[in-house]
């Protein structure tokens, strides 16, 4: 543990730059799966084709091939991102490509009542979403959009491929540094607290959807007092 102590400064930057690229990617990522899932509900199908050729599109490439191909090809067509951008902008288009499909089927998961009944009083569309079908489909998208979160956090060990300073690539530097200087390979040491923070950083997260769930699941079955029987 002295290893980690004497380079925590170090380990603490690429830390926080993989937070920094994790807080990029999910606010990107959010944005863009809230408003074309949505979407991808309305009965325009031309604009139901183009999402779901956007979504199929990145859903079936492979994240890492993604990461590459923005990184190593894009400048082939005088397009050059920095590394930070590059990892950024393959995992928001991965992540966002999932997340569309689960705001997207949270949505069709609504009972169809509940969109005539809304039709019925007469609210106006966006009313029917904000208002009626976003909150209940709530439940249905909490659960499996933290998931795709975890996946997104762990996926930021991938800048370290392409020469982000990272969490990853820091211990992989501490540990080529030790072993050059010292002669001793402290590899079990370094990844170990690698994987302890990862664990915990996607823990908290599982513990918040767990959270959430119970908050939107509470109010989904109220018990009747006595006093609302008899007044029944």
């Amino acid at each position: 543990m002295d290893l980690i102590l004497k380079n925590w400064v170090y380990i603490a930057s690429g830390l926080g730059m993989t937070l920094k690229i994790a807080l990029v990617t999910l606010l990107c990522s959010t944005l863009i799966s809230a408003v074309l899932g949505v979407l991808a509900t309305v009965r325009n199908r031309f604009v139901r084709g183009v999402i779901y050729l956007y979504t199929e599109l990145f859903r079936a490439i492979p994240l890492i091939v993604n990461v590459f191909f923005i990184y190593f090809a894009l400048p082939l067509f005088g397009v050059q991102l920095p590394p930070f951008l590059a990892v950024s902008l393959g995992l928001t288009l991965w992540g966002s490509a999932n997340g569309i499909e689960i705001v997207r089927g949270g949505i069709l998961s609504v009972a169809e009542h509940q969109w005539r009944s809304a039709w019925a009083l007469g609210l106006r569309p966006w009313e029917i979403y904000w208002f009626v079908i976003v909150p209940q489909s709530m439940r249905a998208i909490v659960p499996s959009y933290t998931g795709l979160v975890t996946l997104l956090i762990q996926a930021t060990s991938l800048g370290a491929l392409v020469g982000v300073s990272e969490f990853l690539k820091t211990a992989q530097i501490v540990i080529e540094r030790t072993t050059i200087m010292q002669g001793t390979n402290p590899a079990f040491v370094v990844y170990g607290v690698v994987l302890l923070v990862y664990f915990v950083i996607c823990s908290v997260f599982t513990w918040l959807s767990r959270y959430l769930e119970r908050r939107l699941n509470s109010d989904r079955v109220r018990p009747v007092t006595s006093t609302e029987s008899i007044a029944s």
